[in-house]
């Protein structure tokens, strides 16, 4: 299982929880199993051509990941960010 941290602006998916942990070898396979128990929450992250939306940023660790084909392994954690906006 891979720890995947969730900003607040996609709480409302996971009923308040920010810390969530999902299967998978890749980034893709990791938003599915999300999806999977958090219905629609994908669709936020990744648009209709599997890119990640202009406002969310990834994560492996510390690193920015641009691919949701890019591998995870033991030990790896999974940060979304969201873009903060305003006037």
């Amino acid at each position: 299982m891979i720890p995947v941290w969730v900003p607040s602006q996609l709480h409302a998916y996971t009923g308040g929880v920010s810390r969530l942990e999902a299967a998978g070898a890749t980034i893709d396979e990791v938003l599915g199993d999300l999806d999977r128990q958090f219905p629609g929450i994908r669709f936020r992250i990744i648009d209709e051509q599997d890119r990640i939306r202009p406002h969310i940023r990834l994560f492996v660790g510390k690193t920015a990941a641009r691919d949701i084909a890019a591998p995870l392994h033991r030990g790896d954690e999974l940060l979304i960010f969201g873009a903060l906006s305003g006037g």
